[in-house]
């Protein structure tokens, strides 16, 4: 079973946060087959999709990637820019040509720091799409590597 979907932030903002992000948002689009990220790269910038797919991926030792989750309309692509040392934690890919709002990482820290309330926003809304992603890490890791997938608690 899969976790409950995050609100996106059209959902999670209060319309003023919301509207005075997107003013500093810049539209981009990706072909299928781009990597918009790779573990353990500088965090600079973060992405809501507007159109397409965005697979999260992992690195595993002796493997390829696995992909940990799916990403599609009004999700965020990226978390680690918040947080030190703002590397990537994992990996992104266009599955499917990807049109975006892209937003500089420094602006936007900026931003909260000068609107203690827009960054309480901003890190409750960022919190809980991280919150998700661990619990559905943790899902895909149980259904590809356990003995028995993730199975169910009785």
């Amino acid at each position: 079973m899969n976790p409950p979907a995050t609100p996106g932030m059209l959902q999670a903002l209060p319309a003023d946060h919301r509207h005075r992000l997107m003013r500093i948002a810049r539209d981009v689009s990706f072909p299928m087959g781009v990597r918009l990220f790779e573990e353990g790269g500088r965090a600079g910038r973060f992405w809501i999709i507007r159109t397409g797919t965005v697979a999260l991926d992992m690195r595993v030792p002796g493997r390829r990637a696995v992909v940990i989750e799916n990403l599609g309309h009004n999700e965020l692509v990226g978390w680690s820019w918040l947080f030190g040392p703002h590397t990537w934690h994992l990996g992104a890919e266009a599955t499917s040509p990807v049109r975006a709002h892209e937003f500089d990482a420094t602006a936007v820290r900026l931003m909260c720091e000068e609107d203690p309330a827009l960054g309480a926003s901003v890190a409750r809304w960022v919190g809980d799409i991280l919150a998700h992603r661990l619990r559905s890490a943790r899902t895909r890791l149980l259904d590809l590597y356990a003995p028995y997938g993730s199975g169910s608690l009785m």
